[in-house]
């Protein structure tokens, strides 16, 4: 029985994993996407991809997991972040993501998953045909050992697979100049939590797992890493240093406040914790007491536009979008315009009902969607803009930008037709109403053939 329980979890990890990443959570931050990039920049290089064409995709779940899905993305769980104690952990986990990227495994596995199918399926055929011929016992027999045996060859399939994304991942992180320590690091966190679940290196925990067992990894790799000449380079501080904020950051977002004020109590005085904190707070609507973390963030760092934005984002959300405004304008002019921070500046400027910021919060939207076309509430918010100045053709555009992302594919639809029927032909507006009628259309075709 504990081997059913591990291979339907395994089906139902397989069925998570197919599913479109726009159909999980994905959390957006500006600091916390900058540093992904930071620590992924010198592995993708070293795995021979293009630094931007590469994704790193936060996703927020709370189990310690991170996967590819097709493309060039990588999609790591909060949960992940959260257990990572440093920046060099994470880097490892991406190096081996990368390492499944490079060696072509999602499209593998979609054969793997093909070949335990046809066993599975054949298994069943002769099932039905020992049952037929009335032998009820035998038949069931079959089909179990049948499922047994698809199971097993996808799992097999699957544990190359990863151990030869841990053979890249190490060749990545040693072109790099980055310490194998990490990954080893994070490898017996994962071999602990293998001991608290049961899990033992019995050949039967190993046949049921898609995943080597983490000692046998650590064993193999340890060697490798350890004449590598980047073993003994120290971690990068300041890496490190973003780190801890982001991580605290997350806690303060993700995390009941109660959670955060244990974790980052207030005798604690650090950066890291005081943003945790300021989080909390306003989770609890304790506006005076988030306020007051954000200027001691600010007394030691003024010019510092994450801590600018979270400044704004209080101020914007405890209902003073003019208080927001300055804070949320330097941290945008600081960051050269950084797509997610304009918005939240664009935002605070049509908050204040003061239709004299609105010529400014469109050219604040309008820079962020074409850096970033993948932001909803931005594409939103220019629609409203839109509508105020009575462009009726160009706010239905805009909602149909915002509608398509967010899945809504039969409004989409009927916006964008709507936009069409008010633009001049061949514009550039008009043409990319035009694309998103025939995706809206090719998405919907798509879910009455599922059906």
């Amino acid at each position: 029985m504990r081997f059913a329980s591990r291979a339907l979890a395994v089906l139902a990890a397989v069925s998570l994993l197919a599913q479109p990443a726009s159909a999980q959570s994905v959390l957006r931050d500006a600091e916390t996407e900058a540093l992904l990039d930071d620590l992924a920049a010198p592995l993708v290089q070293a795995a021979g991809l293009a630094p931007g064409n590469v994704d790193i995709v936060l996703v927020g779940d709370s189990s310690i997991n991170a996967f590819v899905a097709g493309g060039q993305a990588v999609y790591i769980h909060t949960g992940l972040l959260e257990e990572a104690d440093t920046a060099e952990e994470v880097q490892g986990v991406i190096a081996h993501e990368l390492g499944h990227i490079t060696g072509g495994h999602v499209i593998s596995s979609s054969k793997g998953i093909a070949t335990a199918g046809k066993i599975s399926i054949l298994s069943m055929l002769l099932g039905v045909a020992a049952a037929v011929a009335g032998a009820g016992e035998a038949a069931m027999g079959v089909m179990m050992a049948g499922q047994q045996a698809a199971m097993g060859n996808f799992l097999a399939f699957s544990r190359v697979q990863e151990s030869a994304a841990d053979a890249a991942g190490a060749q990545y992180l040693s072109k790099a100049g980055i310490s194998g320590r990490g990954s080893l690091s994070f490898f017996r966190k994962l071999q602990n939590m293998e001991f608290r679940y049961g899990m033992s290196h019995s050949d039967e925990d190993a046949y049921a797992s898609t995943h080597p067992m983490s000692g046998d990894r650590i064993a193999r790799l340890t060697h490798d890493y350890e004449i590598d000449p980047a073993w003994d380079k120290p971690a990068d501080p300041a890496l490190q240093a973003r780190f801890e904020r982001v991580k605290a950051k997350l806690a303060g977002y993700i995390q009941e406040p109660a959670q955060t004020l244990r974790q980052y109590p207030e005798t604690d005085t650090s950066a890291p914790a005081r943003y945790a904190r300021a989080y909390a707070f306003h989770k609890q609507a304790m506006m005076d007491k988030s306020l007051a973390e954000t200027d001691a963030l600010l007394k030691s760092a003024p010019d510092d536009p994450y801590y600018l934005e979270l400044e704004g984002q209080v101020l914007l959300e405890s209902g003073r979008p003019d208080d927001a405004i300055p804070p949320l304008r330097k941290a945008t002019a600081l960051t050269g315009n950084q797509p997610l921070i304009a918005s939240l500046f664009g935002h605070a400027l049509l908050a204040t009902e003061d239709k004299t910021h609105y010529p400014e919060a469109e050219d604040v939207l309008k820079a962020a969607v074409q850096r970033d076309r993948l932001n909803p509430f931005a594409w939103y918010q220019l629609g409203v803009i839109y509508a105020a100045q009575g462009d009726m053709p160009r706010a239905r555009l805009a909602s149909a930008e915002q509608q398509v992302m967010s899945g809504q594919y039969l409004e989409a639809l009927r916006s964008a037709q709507a936009a069409t029927a008010g633009l001049p032909e061949n514009t550039p507006d008009w043409l990319r109403a035009q694309d998103i009628v025939f995706e809206a259309r090719g998405a919907l075709e798509r879910d009455k053939k599922r059906k």
